[in-house]
């Protein structure tokens, strides 16, 4: 188990080979795909099917008095499993919205849905 360290490669840490020195470049380091995986049908993969598409958003922050509850609007830019990135296009002002605080968000056109996720 002494070994076990000394072995480790983590990425973007150089590899070692002898005298030379490998660094890692496009070749070598990993690459990370933009795809959805569709094993199940969250929130954040819907968000994803429906990229560049009009949204608002409908919040609500049950510990804020001034804000309570909230509509966003904007175009879905990216979508995580805590977050939704909007942008208005007519402030230019980018949104970044938790999911924690989402109640539902409607669409302004159909919404593109995969049946067997």
């Amino acid at each position: 188990m002494n070994n076990y360290f000394e072995k480790s490669v983590f990425p973007g840490q150089p590899i070692y080979t002898g005298n030379n020195i490998m660094t890692p470049n496009q070749q070598t380091a990993p690459i990370y795909s933009d795809e959805i995986p569709f094993e199940q049908s969250y929130i954040e993969n819907i968000l994803r099917l429906n990229k560049g598409k009009k949204v608002t958003v409908h919040m609500t922050f049950p510990d804020s008095e001034k804000f309570k509850d909230r509509e966003f609007s904007g175009i879905i830019e990216q979508s995580g499993r805590d977050h939704i990135i909007l942008s208005d296009p007519q402030t230019g002002k980018w949104l970044l919205l938790l999911m924690i605080y989402v109640d539902f968000i409607t669409f302004d056109e159909k919404i593109n849905y995969i049946k067997n996720f």
